[in-house]
């Protein structure tokens, strides 16, 4: 891996020291980083983004404020297809599944650097498809498909990837009355499992997710049945947030078993996605593989799979979200009320909390901060970062070494461009902040700050209320 200074230890100087890249000379892979790639000290001692002033910034747009670097994100972009035009002969495709951040501004900048798309609901599927996303790259993921997705999927003509024999049901049945067609890819469980969370564990055999492999037979020639329903490919997924390449290298030569199978049924299947699932660096002490050594593992381990058993290199596809955009956000809070408790723990609260940040309470997730106002700052102080919500559960960050923190400075949280946006909610009925994208020192609204009034406008009182 790439040595970076993210892997030092803060001393008796800068807090932030550590954390800033811009000081190294050689590339770095951005899911390895802690901040954007972009991110500096400028010359009045505040973190700046994207050539951007992180406090002016919150200034500007309110607080919190999610920021996110297109630099970071359109390298990593880059990254991934670079890699597997570098290590795989065949054809291949990159698509972000984004389950990890879907809008309109994210799903149009991937398009543009020539991804596709993963959807899981018909919701992020019009998001896709008004961004301009071309159909023959979007995919439709889920468990539970309900059939005005799957209806919409089939007039969007995009790729399902069919999860149970439900769906695979309704989908046949709906081509059928319809007089059209459509592709499919399957998703099978491979029986892989990593050490990850177990909420974020899919490939093993007890998962909601796929066909067990003894149903592959049944799958087929149920398919070879159906004149409307294309299998183009078979789909499996191992987990997120993974460290170990040692599953990468397992899956693929048991998908490519499951080909083999395919052929018997004298179904000639071009594409293999081997899902995705590369970790990132929430921490200083996270080392996860760069997204090259990743690439290259599964090409290599799917090269080798196809030459024993003789088959023709399939279309690769790969779905990273989580290691494409994490690392390219970061989420400002201004700082409020700060609160001892004798010799047990310094609190201080930020302006946020689990609304706009789920995983630490959800999956105990850990993160790092810095005072990106005053980044010469010496770390004297060991704090734990709360939350402003009525729960008392919502701890951002525990026993974080910072500086001594006053009210109104601004806290940056690390590498949380995946996984915060999607899943924040109006908890407390607090509205959710706005995210701005930066780039070259402008920086562009891509999702509006919601207000009190947004809040309301689904709310209805039956008249007999207001009697």
């Amino acid at each position: 891996m790439i040595s970076s200074p993210t892997e030092r230890i803060a001393r008796d100087t800068s807090h932030a020291a550590v954390y800033l890249l811009n000081e190294s000379p050689e590339p770095i892979s951005p899911n390895q980083a802690l901040l954007p790639l972009t991110a500096k000290v400028n010359a009045v001692d505040h973190l700046e983004v994207g050539g951007c002033d992180v406090p002016q910034l919150l200034q500007q747009f309110g607080s919190p404020l999610y920021i996110l670097d297109e630099h970071t994100l359109r390298t990593a972009c880059r990254q991934y297809k670079q890699s597997f035009q570098t290590h795989y002969a065949g054809k291949s495709l990159v698509i972000y599944a984004s389950k990890a951040w879907n809008c309109l501004a994210v799903c149009t900048l991937v398009a543009s650097e020539g991804l596709g798309l993963d959807v899981v609901s018909g919701g992020e599927l019009h998001t896709a498809l008004k961004a301009g996303v071309a159909p023959e790259k979007i995919y439709l993921h889920g468990n539970n498909k309900s059939q005005s997705e799957l209806e919409m999927a089939i007039a969007s003509h995009i790729t399902i990837v069919v999860d149970n024999w439900l769906e695979l049901k309704t989908v046949a049945a709906l081509v059928t009355a319809q007089n059209t067609g459509i592709q499919v890819m399957l998703r099978v469980t491979p029986g892989i499992e990593c050490h990850t969370h177990e909420y974020i564990q899919t490939g093993h055999l007890d998962s909601k997710f796929g066909f067990d492999p003894e149903q592959l037979d049944a799958v087929f020639a149920f398919i070879q049945r159906q004149p409307g329903v294309t299998c183009t490919g078979l789909h499996a997924h191992i987990g997120s947030q993974i460290f170990e390449l040692q599953p990468h290298t397992d899956l693929p030569s048991v998908m490519v078993g499951w080909l083999l199978k395919a052929k018997e049924y004298g179904m000639a299947i071009a594409e293999l996605d081997i899902g995705g699932g590369l970790g990132i660096r929430y921490t200083q002490s996270d080392d996860p593989p760069s997204i090259e050594q990743w690439v290259q593992t599964v090409c290599q381990a799917v090269t080798q799979a196809c030459k024993v058993h003789g088959l023709p290199l399939p279309k690769l596809i790969a779905e990273p979200g989580r290691s494409l955009i994490g690392s390219a956000c970061v989420t400002a809070y201004t700082v409020g009320a700060t609160k001892t408790v004798p010799n047990t723990r310094q609190y201080v609260a930020v302006d946020g909390g689990m609304s706009d940040n789920p995983r630490p309470i959800t999956y105990q997730s850990q993160y790092e901060a810095i005072i990106a106002n005053r980044i010469s700052a010496p770390v004297d102080s060991t704090l734990t970062v709360a939350g402003k919500h009525c729960e008392s559960g919502d701890i951002v960050i525990k026993d974080i070494d910072l500086p001594t923190v006053v009210e109104g400075d601004t806290l940056v949280v690390m590498s949380t461009g995946a996984y915060n946006y999607s899943m924040s909610s109006n908890y407390n009925r607090v509205p959710r902040p706005a995210a701005v994208l930066v780039h070259d020192g402008n920086a562009s609204i891509i999702l509006q700050r919601e207000t009190n009034d947004d809040l309301l406008r689904y709310d209805s009182v039956p008249g007999h209320l207001l009697m």
